[in-house]
């Protein structure tokens, strides 16, 4: 591939629903690396030792994740957990600080 794709490190769980197809949305905060992600782009998502090619659909941004929740299908971001429990999830990875970063939904398709 002429493009490299850029690499992100992601839990197991959420790396086996990215790749069983059922994670089509990736939550990150806005750190000024994850604002450089445009929609065409490769990410190539990393747990351990394997990984998955997706290919960036689209990237919208929200103030707050409730934000985010209002807006998006929340079975796309986690199939297996109700918004509530899932924002009690992303509130431990992240932390409300990171919030005020601002959060990125970036839509992602599975290359095959």
């Amino acid at each position: 591939r002429g493009n490299r794709a850029r690499l992100i490190r992601i839990y197991r769980k959420y790396f086996d629903l990215i790749t069983a197809g059922r994670k089509t949305i990736e939550i990150r905060v806005g750190y000024s690396s994850m604002r450089h992600i445009r929609p065409g782009q490769e990410l190539r998502f990393v747990c351990h030792n394997e990984s998955c090619l997706t290919k960036v659909v689209a990237v919208r941004e929200y103030r707050s994740f409730d934000d985010l929740f209002l807006s998006e299908d929340w079975r796309k971001v986690n199939p297996d957990l109700q918004p509530s429990d899932q924002l009690k999830e992303i509130n431990q990875i992240f932390g409300r600080d990171k919030e005020a970063l601002g959060v990125l939904a970036i839509e992602i398709a599975l290359v095959k």
